[in-house]
């Protein structure tokens, strides 16, 4: 196998983390998104999405999406066990991390693609241009600035993202914080003592570094 990355986007990002935590190698393809090579035909016939990661297996299957390479990855190497090793566990975790997701994650996205100018007619990824939304920031933002509030408050009850065990939910939201703060320079709210604890505790896991 190898995972076609690009060293600074965080969808790749939460796959190298899950990786690292699995104790896995796969090597590592560069795909460079600043010199537009996700576009390249090359790629397109791999991903016609045009997007990165990619997870290419022994056989030449393509497979993308955060959530399914995962999920791949977890099927051929189930422990530890970061997606729920119960069907319980996996409907509770998969729930939060779609949450992570929605909530955390698409609102940064909304924040940085529609304000920073290397990103003007790319919105949205994918191989379709569409045209920033200036407004879209300021509703970025304040998503963002509720995400927080929020997850301050749900781990005032338990010590991560899912319940008692570590797992993607937490990964999810871990890249989704670290890409708000250096992307958009959100700082994380000085009240919210469980989030930042919690952000301490995610920072010295193995993946953080990933």
């Amino acid at each position: 196998m190898k995972l076609y990355d690009y060293p600074t986007a965080p969808n790749p990002r939460r796959v190298r983390f899950f990786i690292a935590e699995k104790g896995l190698t796969i090597p590592i393809v560069t795909v460079d998104l600043a010199k537009h090579e996700q576009f390249a035909p090359t790629f397109r016939l791999l991903n016609p999405s045009c997007t990165v990661p990619v997870l290419e297996l022994d056989d030449g299957t393509a497979i993308s999406e955060v959530p399914v390479i995962c999920r791949y990855l977890e099927e051929l190497h189930p422990d530890p066990p970061l997606m729920g090793a119960t069907r319980e566990q996996r409907a509770i975790i998969g729930m939060w991390d779609r949450r992570m997701e929605i909530d955390g994650y698409l609102a940064a996205m909304e924040a940085v693609r529609n304000s920073l100018p290397g990103l003007s007619g790319r919105a949205l990824v994918g191989p379709h241009g569409y045209a920033q939304i200036p407004e879209l920031t300021a509703r970025g933002r304040q998503r963002l600035a509720d995400f927080m509030a929020d997850l301050d408050t749900r781990l005032r009850d338990v010590p991560y993202v899912a319940g008692n065990a570590f797992s993607i939910a937490d990964i999810t939201a871990f890249v989704t914080l670290d890409f708000a703060r250096s992307r958009l320079k959100l700082a994380l709210p000085d009240e919210a003592s469980a989030l930042h604890a919690w952000v301490t505790s995610i920072a010295k896991r193995p993946g953080a570094q990933a």
